[in-house]
């Protein structure tokens, strides 16, 4: 069986405090779904938040807030565009090669997949590892590492990608879901600004957006 999962690159602060998170090793990967605990969507925000937080630069925008929860957000909130560390995880639970997102990648390019399918035919994900997918046909082939000889790979039909790239991003939908709950209750006054910047940091549709189910969750441009 292959399984897909959206998977955030953990940012760990020692002694975090501002609100509850997860035990977690840093640069280690959490899987997004709408099954995580307040403390797990604690840990995705929170690491979402510092990918965004280095160099963000009070420049001609609003001035960074005096308080701790409000500078830490200051990038999300104001920021474009967002960067999300992370991206696809893809485990053939039958041979146990599993692919990750390499260094450098972000959630929000998950786009790239489609040029796999209906572009180029490939698409690189990061570096340090380098994952590669090439369409050859009606199969898709991943290699775990391609600066690797004899690196790992995992083959599966388009149709079965596309089903579970759709899956991909039901999941980050409950997942948002969950942590614009989470805001509500965490961050009450910077719930509404703090859900729409996650929807931009994962390339979801804007809160406020309808989603039509008769279209695809994710449209390649």
């Amino acid at each position: 069986m292959i399984l897909i999962q959206p998977v955030l690159e953990v940012r760990a602060r020692e002694g975090f405090g501002l609100w509850p998170v997860a035990a977690a090793e840093p640069y280690g990967f959490l899987p997004l779904n709408g099954a995580l605990g307040p403390a797990e969507v604690g840990t995705a925000v929170l690491s979402i938040a510092e990918c965004n937080h280095v160099g963000a630069v009070d420049d001609g925008g609003p001035p960074r807030p005096a308080d701790p929860a409000g500078s830490l957000l200051h990038g999300l909130l104001t920021q474009d565009p967002l960067f999300a560390a992370g991206g696809l995880r893809v485990t053939d639970t039958a041979t146990a090669v599993t692919l990750l997102p390499g260094c450098c990648n972000g959630l929000e390019e998950r786009g790239d997949w489609f040029e796999v399918l209906d572009g180029t035919g490939w698409a690189s994900f990061g570096h340090d590892p380098s994952p590669l997918a090439e369409r050859v046909g009606g199969t898709v082939r991943l290699t775990v590492d391609a600066d690797k000889d004899g690196s790992p790979v995992i083959e599966l039909s388009v149709t079965e990608l596309r089903r579970l790239l759709a899956g991909v991003e039901r999941d980050l939908t409950d997942f948002h879901r969950q942590a614009a709950a989470w805001a509500a209750r965490c961050t009450p006054d910077l719930a509404a600004p703090l859900s729409a910047a996650l929807a931009r940091a994962l390339d979801l549709p804007a809160p406020h957006e309808p989603q039509d189910d008769a279209r695809p969750l994710f449209v390649h441009p």
